[in-house]
């Protein structure tokens, strides 16, 4: 194949290696992402190759010079895969392609597979009582006039992954699906045509219309996935003013920033790159990077970080780090490389449906050998073949699982929480170790005055309208209690120091305590504060993060139960500590993201199940890396979308939840896979035998799925614990809408 300059797209590596991710079509299943990481693994100078099933994104690593790049895409087309360099657009055009191609598929087979069940009980009736063969026979051949073309249309994303593993000499889910649709059909028209009492045409396309529901699920939920985790590019400025030699100063792309360049930050702006401030004073909004909500006050010789927000006055900063090396790109590193470790759990999911095809294959054609060795015509060992394909679909299998998914996710969802990932319930059921983060999780995400009842309200009021003028986060705080009759004017701010302006015609003060000339009580209470003077009118408000309502009790409520708590903080030691106190758990400060994730792998190594709780940036990586994580509404996007599941409301109350609910998932789970794994092991002896025709198969089927269903529906009969007080249901959310 002529090969494809892709050097665009390749980064280096420390160790002399290079890394290069690929776009791919047509990963369907856990046996495709083993297969592609095989074959990638065995071309000569590859190191690594990961699938992220999420993103359908593969990473390639290589030593240096060993290969050409474009190599990687060739050994992926001889197994049947279409890949392409990664970008998020093209990603994103490919899946709303995809997802519109599903919906229409599903919407057909939908359709037919309703009108198709209508002429199937009619015919089932008639059998029983006196319908003519006539009269059948046109039935059947309406089946046949509505399944035919469905099934030509609807089948389409299986019966194309089917070829293309096959022409590419393997096999995947989709080739006995495939097999065993065909099949049903080719009898159902051979049966019809010798006017038979029975046709399979509603066990094909109900067949169909199953997977095709399952599937365009799938992909929603990856689409959803996709687009939140996509939203960490927003956090680093797509732009910077660089300063030149001259003074001057030219825009320039973020990306194209390289160390040592000068750049120029205004106030309201964020930091581009990471750097060293060489000019100017302000204050530096890091709570994305440290969880710390309190700004930093920044001077010459400090350093700042990518995607942290400049609050008040005009920085100069020199880059340390160029594009792709800053603190925010390291995140997305650590967060690719956690999300990509998960995918490790399915190993044993990649064994199963290695093996699941050749198996369902071999005891098909072996049952149509040996009929016809017995002296059955072809005829009845095709039927015989057909009725193993149709009782091995793994249709109870499939839904043992998911059926109990979809009855606890509409638990969750009543209680306010929304899951994420598919294996989100098994996985809380597993967890044995709690581990929270504090600013936003086990406090409010916002500040509040801790203080105010110490002065009069007049004053308060006042000090208050002078704080609206100002942006810094703790006279934010202060200006909710602004009073309505206060005038003020001639306002000035002085960076990095606080405001000045003529509050009801008295000049007033508002900023530090040295810049208000106010002294601190020393018996206040711990937290930032903001001071005020105006005339001989004097106050120093503290402003803090306060606890959660109910932080106490759940945490109480967690240890009672038997789990671990403990607090992994990016906040600074005495903040992180006096959280830790009033909730008596154990804590670290300080916590940079690979600081959580190096303690969630050193819990794991002590065989820990560690559920992580978070909602900031800097949490992100750690999210995906725990065994199961939850986050609240009011994290940051990127949070979400590595959270397993995330809830409504200001409490914490949907934690315990969604871990009692995940308890209960998973027996009911293990009891639908028991059950399924019995009706397996009864149902294909008898269908080898011939004691099965395919539309016992189709009924048995059927059977088997409806029982795993109805053992799920007993999710919902045991009585769920009341909503606490002011947690956030979806039933109060529409009361409130309407």
């Amino acid at each position: 194949m002529t090969a494809v300059d892709l050097s665009h797209y390749v980064t280096s590596r420390n160790e002399g290696t290079c890394h290069l991710d690929l776009a791919v079509e047509g990963v369907h299943c856990a046996g495709c992402i083993s297969g592609i990481e095989r074959r990638l693994k065995a071309v000569a100078g590859v190191t690594d190759a990961r699938v992220n099933f999420s993103l359908k994104r593969i990473g390639v690593d290589w030593r240096a010079g060993s290969l050409e790049p474009s190599v990687l895409i060739d050994t992926l087309a001889d197994a049947g895969y279409k890949a392409h360099p990664f970008t998020a657009r093209a990603v994103e055009d490919t899946s709303d392609a995809e997802m519109k191609r599903l919906l229409r598929a599903l919407a057909v087979a939908g359709f037919a597979a309703m009108n198709i069940m209508l002429l199937s009980v009619s015919v089932w009736a008639g059998n029983a009582s006196d319908i003519t063969p006539e009269t059948r026979d046109i039935f059947h051949w309406l089946s046949a006039l509505i399944a035919l073309p469905a099934a030509a249309y609807a089948g389409q994303p299986f019966f194309q992954s089917a070829f293309k593993a096959l022409r590419a000499g393997r096999t995947n889910m989709d080739v006995p699906i495939s097999i065993g649709v065909l099949l049903a059909l080719g009898v159902s028209l051979y049966e019809t045509a010798i006017s038979a009492e029975h046709a399979y045409f509603d066990s094909a396309i109900m067949l169909l219309f199953f997977l095709l529901a399952g599937r365009t699920l799938d992909q929603a939920m990856r689409r959803k996935t996709r687009a939140l985790a996509g939203n960490l590019a927003a956090l680093k400025g797509e732009t910077a003013e660089i300063v030149e030699a001259d003074g001057s100063t030219r825009p320039v792309a973020a990306a194209s920033i390289r160390v040592g360049d000068t750049i120029r930050v205004a106030p309201g702006e964020r930091i581009a790159a990471d750097g060293v401030v060489t000019g100017g004073a302000s204050s530096v909004d890091e709570s994305l990077v440290t969880g710390e909500t309190t700004p930093r006050p920044i001077d010459e010789g400090d350093t700042v970080y990518a995607g942290t927000l400049n609050r008040s006055g005009a920085l100069t900063v020199r880059a340390s780090a160029a594009a792709g090396g800053s603190f925010v790109d390291e995140v997305q590193v650590l967060l690719d490389k956690a999300t990509e470790a998960r995918s490790r759990r399915v190993q044993l999911a990649d064994r199963a449906a290695r093996l699941y095809a050749p198996v369902v294959h071999l005891t098909a054609l072996f049952a149509a050998i040996g009929w016809l060795l017995a002296g059955a015509d072809i005829h009845q060992a095709v039927l015989i073949a057909t009725a193993v394909l149709i009782i091995t679909c793994p249709c109870a299998l499939a839904l043992a699982v998911p059926a109990v998914q979809v009855v606890a996710a509409g638990s969750l969802f009543r209680k306010g929480i929304y899951l994420n990932t598919g294996d989100a319930l098994e996985r809380l059921a597993e967890a044995d170790t709690i581990v929270f983060d504090k600013t936003g999780t086990l406090t409010t995400p916002d500040m509040r005055v801790a203080n105010l009842d110490d002065y009069p309200r007049p004053l308060v009021a006042r000090a208050a309208r002078l704080a609206a003028e100002s942006r810094h986060p703790l006279s934010v705080a202060l200006s909710a209690h602004s009073g309505p009759a206060v005038s003020i004017d001639a306002v000035q701010e002085e960076p990095g120091q606080g405001i000045i302006a003529k509050v009801d015609g008295v000049e007033a003060r508002l900023g530090s305590p040295a810049f208000c000339n106010v002294p601190i009580d020393p018996d206040a209470p711990d937290g930032s504060t903001i001071a005020y003077r105006r005339g001989n009118e004097t106050a120093v408000f503290v402003v803090r993060q306060t606890l959660k309502v109910d932080a106490v009790s759940v945490v109480a409520d967690l240890k009672a139960r038997g789990y671990d708590c403990r607090i992994l903080s990016g906040d600074n030691e005495p903040a992180a500590a006096a959280i830790a106190a009033a909730l008596d758990l154990p804590y670290a400060a300080g916590m940079k993201p690979a600081d959580k994730i190096a303690a969630l792998e050193a819990l794991a190594a002590e065989g820990r199940q560690v559920a992580m709780i978070g909602d900031g940036l800097n949490d992100a990586p750690a999210l995906a890396a725990a065994h199961v994580s939850l986050s609240p509404i009011s994290a940051v996007d990127i949070a979400q979308a590595q959270a397993d599941a995330v809830f409504l409301g200001e409490r914490l109350s949907p934690v315990v939840d969604a871990l009692d609910i995940g308890k209960r998932a998973r027996r009911l789970m293990n009891q639908n896979l028991a059950l399924s794994t019995v009706y397996n092991f009864a149902a294909v002896p008898l269908a080898v035998f011939g004691f099965v025709t395919p539309l016992i198969a189709a009924l048995a089927m059927s059977g088997s799925s409806i029982a795993v269903t109805l053992n799920a529906l007993r999710g919902r009969s045991r009585r769920e614990r009341r909503p606490s007080a002011g947690t956030t249901t979806v039933e109060q959310t529409a009361e409130a809408a309407a």
